[in-house]
């Protein structure tokens, strides 16, 4: 059986490609599923991509990859928190709490934006940070994730 990868998304992910698309590109979130299946596919890795507007939803899909940790099954998750970064504690203690190996991702350089974006509450438990190179970032982090 594969190793699974979770590619998790927070608030407002589900506006891509109409949510300002000058920060944000035009692609759809439907549109980097689809780029995660295939860089997925790529490295024999299986995939479960999911979006939601609430914290607890997300906890609970790291609570998930955790238990697929656990069991030897998760090859690792890529998180984008969305704005959740900058104000969660909820999901770095659920990453710390499960021991899941977690890339933070964020389509924009979120450094050349506004500063309450400059602090991350993830950034300390996550293995790793992809910022600003848009949505391709999404395939190097399972590229990342699939060398692991």
């Amino acid at each position: 059986m594969a190793q699974t990868v979770y590619v998790l998304n927070g608030p407002n992910l589900n506006l891509l490609g109409t949510r300002e698309p000058e920060v944000y590109g035009a692609q759809t979130l439907a549109d980097v599923e689809q780029l995660c299946r295939q860089a997925c596919e790529r490295h024999g890795l299986a995939l479960v991509f999911r979006q939601s507007n609430h914290e607890g939803a997300l906890v609970d899909s790291i609570h998930e990859a955790g238990r697929e940790h656990a069991a030897g099954r998760l090859a690792g998750v890529v998180l984008n928190a969305g704005a959740y970064t900058h104000t969660s504690v909820a999901l770095p203690d659920a990453i710390k709490g499960t021991g899941v190996a977690l890339i933070e991702l964020h389509i924009s350089n979120v450094f050349a934006r506004e500063a309450f974006r400059h602090h991350s509450w993830i950034s300390p438990v996550a293995r790793g940070l992809i910022c600003g190179l848009g949505v391709q970032g999404y395939a190097l982090a399972i590229d990342a994730i699939a060398r692991w």
